[in-house]
């Protein structure tokens, strides 16, 4: 049974896992973006109050306590990143040096944006659990911030996290990038 366990182990590609992996990330994102969709809609068609973010902050996956939605939303999409960039590696590595170079640029712009929302929502985030715990009034959860735009004001819980999550994937971003730059340096002293 422990031979048949391991030869079933290492016939499966890992490609192949990647994909299964990356469509059900994929498709996790997917529902709880949706489902996040329809409930803020909900909201706003009865209060006229829309707080980006706020329904999947609330809500948990499956039951209560199995953790809420914004967590598996931000989980899911560094795994499909992830995924996508096992996959398809071997086209970043066939790119040309001038578009890598202009992907690298890009994915600089954004580990800094990204670096600076997660640090400004955090720090945000941590001086507001400070006032409302000085004043008895501790919810994580529905701690809001109504910047940029008053009428819309932004869950910190939401932002946070999914800031988090694209400063992971920028910077996994700009590794791969850079990563394939060296691997095609290497072949081409290799062939001259």
């Amino acid at each position: 049974m422990n031979d048949m366990l391991t030869n079933f182990f290492h016939s499966i590609d890992s490609r192949i896992i990647y994909i299964v992996f990356f469509y059900f990330s994929a498709f996790m994102m997917l529902y709880i973006t949706m489902f996040g969709m329809y409930w803020s809609w909900v909201e706003y068609d009865k209060t006229g109050a829309l707080n980006i973010g706020e329904t999947i902050v609330k809500n948990d996956l499956i039951f209560d306590g199995s953790g809420k939605l914004v967590t598996y939303l931000a989980i899911f999409s560094v795994i499909t990143w992830f995924c996508v960039t096992k996959i398809g590696y071997s086209r970043v590595q066939n790119t040309p040096k001038i578009v890598r170079s202009v992907l690298s640029v890009l994915s600089i712009i954004l580990i800094v944006v990204a670096a600076y929302e997660f640090t400004y929502n955090f720090t945000v985030w941590g001086a507001l659990i400070t006032v409302h715990t000085i004043n008895n009034s501790l919810n994580f959860d529905e701690i809001n911030l109504s910047y940029p735009n008053p009428e819309t004001p932004w869950n910190l819980v939401f932002a946070t996290k999914m800031t988090l999550a694209a400063l992971i994937i920028s910077c996994h971003a700009f590794y791969i990038i850079q990563r394939s730059d060296k691997k095609s340096s290497i072949f081409v002293k290799e062939q001259s």
